[in-house]
């Protein structure tokens, strides 16, 4: 069994045809029924992703009606196909340090000290370690230093 983390930059693809759209549904239909892979995502995900479908419909790259799709098929997924990491005082502490030993940006941060937390959880159960799936590079770079597997879904056209 695997575990991914899902950060806003690859989960936005699966509901906004981009690179590597195909490739993160693949993944995503494996958790289906919640017996299979489980995808966890920081609850900041939620905002970003809303938001980045929002900007790419007022920016006219994407009609309003698949946006308005896109956005109700999300929240309909948040509520049950997503294992969602809360907002913790340990948490921020621990971005904040990764922000400033890696010089993220603060929900870059935020996404790394999520997915640090979700794999030192994840870990011990035997499975091994997760996943990050991100195609932002500064957030890429950062979690390979903190020693999290990573893979970039734009790799996968």
């Amino acid at each position: 069994m695997s575990a991914y983390y899902f950060d806003s930059s690859a989960l936005v693809k699966r509901y906004i045809q981009q690179t590597g759209t195909a490739w993160v549904r693949s993944l995503r239909s494996l958790s289906r029924g919640g017996t299979s892979d489980p995808i966890y995502l920081a609850r900041i995900t939620a905002v970003e992703v809303c938001s980045a479908v929002a900007r790419r419909a007022r920016a006219g790259g994407l009609p309003p009606a698949r946006a308005a799709g896109a956005l109700a098929r999300f929240r309909k997924h948040l509520m049950g196909r997503y294992r969602v990491v809360e907002m913790t005082p340990g948490l921020v502490d621990s971005a904040m340090r990764l922000a400033e030993v890696h010089g993220l940006r603060a929900y870059d941060a935020v996404q790394l000290a999520a997915a640090l937390e979700v794999n030192g959880s994840w870990a011990p159960t035997g499975f091994g370690g997760i996943t990050l799936i991100s195609a932002d590079q500064d957030l890429n770079a950062a979690a390979t230093a903190e020693g999290l597997v990573v893979d970039d879904p734009s790799l996968h056209p």
